[in-house]
């Protein structure tokens, strides 16, 4: 493969790592937003993490509503005790944490594909050959981030915790989407360029194209 080829593939796994990070960090993947009476509560599920916040809806003098906001105040989540994973919710904890895990993979699948762009392109033989390696981790990439989204999906669409009734998919899940979606592009791109420049096209294979020998 040509090395503008492997630039190209370099400056495409990069968001896909950036966009694995936020998403594993955000805590956002669903939104849930309730209002009782003039109370407002707002919490957010990450994979990491959940955050509550309370809105008191005053009247002022004026007629006019006024509201006190309280910071996010978050708390890692679940929680073996909060949560009850040890009893009613132990399934959903169980399948959140696997989602957790599944996502930490994808990170490091996606900071292995580009630290192995760098390191195999430095001759034109590992070039020839590299492009395995490194559509397999996008490949790995995508499919770990893919499974965290249907973990995630499941549980958010069987209601499998208390909180998840009047929860909405937030930026996270949405990032989560992207990343797996991009990265099947980019190790579908990679294939199909890596193939073109292992049969000889001139596209793929640069200026040292050559023709397999054939028994």
């Amino acid at each position: 493969m040509r090395k503008t080829s492997y630039a190209l593939t370099f400056i495409a796994v990069i968001p896909l790592l950036v966009f694995n990070i936020l998403s594993a960090r955000l805590p956002d993947w669903l939104v849930a937003s309730q209002t009782v009476d003039d109370t407002r509560v707002t919490v957010r599920y990450g994979l990491m993490e959940r955050c509550e916040r309370i809105t008191m809806e005053k009247p002022s003098p004026s007629n006019a509503t006024h509201s006190d906001y309280s910071d996010f105040e978050c708390r890692r989540f679940p929680l073996r005790e909060q949560d009850k994973c040890e009893k009613e919710n132990k399934i959903f904890c169980a399948t959140w944490v696997s989602a957790q895990y599944c996502t930490e993979l994808g990170i490091w699948f996606a900071a292995t594909a580009l630290v192995t762009l760098l390191f195999g392109v430095s001759t034109h033989s590992r070039r020839r050959r590299v492009w395995r390696a490194v559509a397999g981790l996008v490949v790995l990439h995508a499919i770990f981030q893919l499974l965290t989204f249907i973990l995630v999906a499941e549980l958010y669409r069987m209601d499998r915790f208390p909180g998840f009734d009047h929860a909405k998919p937030g930026s996270g899940f949405v990032l989560n989407a992207v990343s797996w979606l991009v990265g099947l592009v980019v190790a579908y791109g990679v294939i199909y360029t890596g193939v073109s420049a292992d049969r000889g096209y001139r596209w793929a294979a640069g200026n040292r194209y050559y023709h397999p020998i054939r028994g």
